[in-house]
């Protein structure tokens, strides 16, 4: 399982940035191999992003060449390079 966590800058306002996160919840849905995206405001620096959860790497770099990735500059109006972590999970505390 892989954690992949994206922050960025986005010229829009808080309002703009919630309705665009609702609006492409769906489309999030339907991504094979995404277990679970958490849609995020990092308050201490004004950034948001994604808190993605990852079946395998393969899953990840399968949404990475997709067009649904390739929108985000675009639908936040990102400022500078978003910041990207990848981590591995190596332990659940919570098993499903």
């Amino acid at each position: 399982m892989i954690i992949q966590i994206i922050r960025y800058k986005s010229a829009l306002s808080d309002d703009e940035v919630d309705e665009h996160f609702k609006e492409r919840s769906d489309r999030y849905r339907e991504v094979p191999g995404l277990i679970q995206k958490y849609y995020v405001k990092f308050t201490e620096t004004g950034e948001y992003g994604g808190i993605y959860v990852w079946d395998s790497s393969e899953s990840l770099d399968a949404w990475r060449a997709g067009n649904l990735a390739g929108t985000l500059a675009e639908t936040y109006q990102i400022e500078g390079e978003p910041e990207r972590e990848l981590a591995e999970v190596m332990l659940l505390l919570h098993e499903r």
